[in-house]
């Protein structure tokens, strides 16, 4: 697992020697080497690497790893270029992508544009096991990736936040900067997207939020590979 190399060192940097990663990290280990996890190990922490701290406008919550094969990659949501087949949730995305701001849906689910342009795609979770949904749960992960939540929080400066679905939305306790915009919808899976997602107008939202508070909107077409 390499490393965070970036300005999340600064805030971060001391999960690494704590007891709880420490014992996390042994399992992981333990797993890579006896079972098939996800994402790749050298991807752990893409979410990191693609978007620092200094750079977020958005923190997209997602919950754990795409457990399927070619699917998780380190950032919510998203999966590799070369994956011909778009996950359900991030289909219906698009879908309010495209009712909301007219984006054309393409035909990837690479999303590597919106963490270069400050979208944190960040899952609560950010290893599992192949075809087993939330199986590395309760490990520590989620104490880490609330360090994450906690320091954002911090920033002093305009940043929305996409909660999506209850797990995400667990986490609004921890967003108390009268600086950041907190947007709550259901979660865009199939199961739950009519239920609010669709119609929620998250996107333009947050553009007008950050272009009202002199911060360069989010450019969400994803274009076609």
């Amino acid at each position: 697992m390499p490393k965070i190399s970036n300005d999340w060192l600064d805030v971060i940097g001391d999960e690494f020697q704590k007891p709880y990663y420490l014992q996390l990290r042994q399992f992981l280990i333990k797993e890579y080497k006896t079972r098939r996890i996800y994402p790749a190990a050298d991807d752990i922490f893409n979410a990191f690497h693609f978007t620092p701290l200094k750079e977020v406008k958005v923190l997209l919550i997602g919950q754990d790893p795409y457990h399927n094969e070619n699917q998780a990659i380190g950032t919510s949501f998203a999966v590799p270029a070369s994956q011909k087949e778009i996950p359900p949730s991030l289909v219906n995305i698009y879908q309010e992508l495209h009712d909301d701001l007219g984006c054309r849906i393409p035909n990837n689910g690479y999303l590597k544009k919106w963490a270069d342009q400050g979208v944190l795609l960040l899952n609560t979770v950010l290893t599992v096991r192949a075809h087993q949904a939330n199986s590395h749960q309760g490990q520590g992960w989620e104490i880490f990736t609330d360090a994450v939540i906690h320091a954002v929080n911090k920033e002093d400066r305009p940043i929305v936040y996409f909660l999506w679905g209850r797990p995400a939305q667990s986490k609004k306790r921890m967003l108390t900067n009268p600086k950041h915009l907190i947007l709550e919808a259901p979660h865009p899976s199939p199961l739950s997207a009519y239920r609010g997602f669709f119609g929620c107008r998250h996107f333009s939202k947050a553009n007008a939020f950050l272009s009202a508070n002199g911060v360069e909107p989010i450019d969400w077409q994803i274009e076609d590979v």
